[in-house]
């Protein structure tokens, strides 16, 4: 569900949650406070910090998870990108034709591997985008068995063919890695703590009868802004913080135009 949002509507739903939770847990607090219970008081002051400090961990455990996985899909493009170039490179030791069409086919997937990125979650395009990647490495690999099949002795031929077969399996990681999100009730336990802690506060400043809302409110915000930064790093296919593909668009420029 949370993925399916964009950031402004995902922050903005998250801050009016907040605030919600906020006043009602205030109203609430007040409405006990007549009972003048200071054991009361007491109580939720050390539920607070307990919980406080829990949102604190869970928050950071989230975080660096998601970080993690950033981490591994802006790896696996320069991975992608080496594979590619070291493929071309031993393209030039291949005989002909297969040394003047490779350099071709690796253009034409380098396009479609970009296209695939660019395509977002419209999955008419990510389908064309992963047929074509896929029917360009059938080519390839036809290319390089047909050369393999002229000179089964030629360690050319058998370091080209090993270089496409990571080509190939890189193609794959990235697709996992794409699609490998921090666990949805992972996000669920971290929003139940925040209300939870943003409850216990507002209700604290209800047994007083003081709603401190300026703090209260930019208390929220931030745990707002915190919780979509952590759901935008975690979706590679939209959002405002995206995997940089520079590494392919370098190497695109170093391949020879296509037709």
């Amino acid at each position: 569900m949370f993925w399916e949002l964009n950031e402004i509507a995902l922050l903005l739903g998250l801050l009016a949650g907040y605030l919600l939770v906020l006043e009602l847990s205030f109203r609430l607090g007040r409405a006990r406070a007549a009972r003048g219970d200071a054991g009361a008081r007491e109580h939720i002051g050390s539920l607070q910090g307990s919980m406080l400090g829990l949102l604190a961990l869970l928050l950071g455990f989230t975080f660096a998870m998601a970080v993690s996985r950033f981490d591994t899909r802006k790896a696996l493009v320069l991975e992608e990108a080496n594979a590619i170039g070291t493929t071309l490179l031993r393209a030039s030791l291949l005989p002909e034709p297969a040394q003047q069409e490779v350099p071709l086919q690796l253009a034409a997937y380098v396009d479609a591997r970009l296209a695939f990125y660019a395509a977002g979650v419209d999955p008419a395009r990510l389908a064309a985008a992963n047929a074509s990647a896929a029917r360009l490495e059938r080519q390839l690999w036809h290319l390089g068995s047909a050369a393999a099949q002229a000179d089964v002795r030629s360690v050319a031929v058998g370091l080209f063919i090993q270089s496409l077969n990571e080509v190939i399996d890189v193609r794959e990681k990235r697709r996992v890695a794409l699609d490998n999100h921090v666990p949805e009730p992972v996000i669920h336990l971290l929003l139940a703590s925040s209300c939870v802690a943003l409850a216990l506060v507002a209700y604290g400043c209800g047994l007083s009868r003081r709603r401190r809302f300026v703090s209260n409110a930019t208390f929220a915000l931030l745990l707002a802004l915190v919780l979509t930064t952590i759901l935008d790093i975690d979706r590679p296919r939209r959002g405002l913080i995206q995997v940089s593909q520079d590494s392919l668009v370098r190497l695109k420029a170093s391949l020879p135009p296509l037709p």
